[in-house]
């Protein structure tokens, strides 16, 4: 089955759509309080809603002990964006996973419960149905709710709805622009964010995700509201300083996107972060018109594919650290020989 991020071509701005519930249940402590019996107890709870969770989605749904993976498995499940990198040491840590990897279940992270959804593009109320449909299943288990708060949770931040959402957006003519801590003003106004696709300001390729910070006194549908609203100003600023990107210095980007495919084609050592820039400003070319591939750019699939661990399970065994930037550049060298015709 197909991953869900390769089920279509993926978008010039919005790469990914998510969306996060948290929930704890009734019976049993909050996750910071309660022993290793009583992780045990929820987590094998929770595990055996897989088969119930198969019937309602038509799907292959997997559960783990986080605890029995490798560390190699685990690093690579957080570069999947799976899993938070909290969780790979976390005491009674569990994992419930879909077949095409779109909605995962971590088990006694910071809650019993965080359900994480996803979908390409722009598809943030697909994200949501998913999830929602997964939380109904759940339900029966016996949420901890107050009828003045809402759901409760560990942190007073994830109090109300528990409800996140955010989009994953490819903004590199803001950030070549100087305005990414602009916009982080501006939209948080909204009691939205903006940050990078690791959480605070680290981020690779122009990628970062916008998310709502509120999850008290507002309805799901009135956080999908106003984060839609935002997003259609935020696409309105990267188009307009695309623009003025391609206007003002029109050569020295397409210089810039050549040199990229000459760097992803014939380099003999990559690191990720310089894989992953170059990449992207093929993309950027691609999607302006100043390149053509014969294989649509898929930034988040690259992404995802070229981090430390996943390299070393794309290679198969175990790689230091030059021998990962030798096989990554070996990786680009094989994608980029296809597009010879690059025009």
């Amino acid at each position: 089955m197909n991953k869900w991020y390769g089920n279509r071509a993926e978008e010039p701005i919005v790469i990914a759509s998510r969306v996060q519930i948290r929930r704890n249940l009734e019976k049993y402590h909050f996750v910071s309080m309660m022993g290793v019996d009583e992780c045990g107890a929820v987590a094998e709870l929770l595990r055996g809603e897989a088969v119930k969770l198969e019937h309602e989605e038509g799907m292959k749904y997997y559960s783990c002990d986080v605890g029995k993976l490798s560390p190699l498995e685990r690093e690579a499940l957080v570069e999947n964006f799976i899993m938070s990198e909290a969780m790979q040491k976390k005491q009674g840590a569990a994992l419930v996973l879909s077949e095409d990897e779109g909605v995962s279940i971590l088990i006694n992270e910071e809650d019993h419960i965080c359900i994480r959804a996803n979908a390409r593009g722009n598809d943030l109320r697909g994200a949501y149905a998913r999830a929602f449909r997964v939380e109904k299943c759940l339900e029966g288990l016996g949420y901890a709710y107050d009828p003045r708060f809402g759901y409760l949770s560990a942190s007073p931040l994830n109090t109300g709805t528990g409800f996140h959402a955010d989009y994953l957006l490819f903004l590199p003519a803001i950030a070549m622009a100087g305005k990414i801590k602009k916009l982080s003003d501006e939209i948080g106004k909204f009691d939205m964010e903006i940050a990078g696709i690791y959480g605070g300001i680290k981020t690779e390729a122009f990628l970062y995700r916008i998310v709502n910070k509120k999850t008290l006194g507002c309805t799901e549908e009135e956080i999908i509201g106003n984060i839609g609203q935002v997003l259609e100003q935020i696409i309105a600023k990267e188009k307009n300083h695309r623009d003025y990107l391609y206007q003002g210095s029109k050569a020295e980007i397409v210089d810039k996107v050549y040199r990229s495919y000459g760097v992803l084609r014939y380099a003999k050592i990559l690191s990720t972060a310089d894989a992953l820039m170059q990449y992207a400003q093929l993309k950027l070319g691609h999607d302006h018109g100043m390149v053509t591939l014969s294989q649509e750019p898929d930034l988040y699939g690259q992404l995802v594919k070229v981090q430390s661990a996943n390299i070393q399970k794309l290679c198969g065994r175990s790689l230091d650290m030059e021998e990962r930037w030798q096989y990554r550049a070996e990786y680009f060298n094989r994608l980029m020989e296809c597009e010879r015709g690059i025009g």
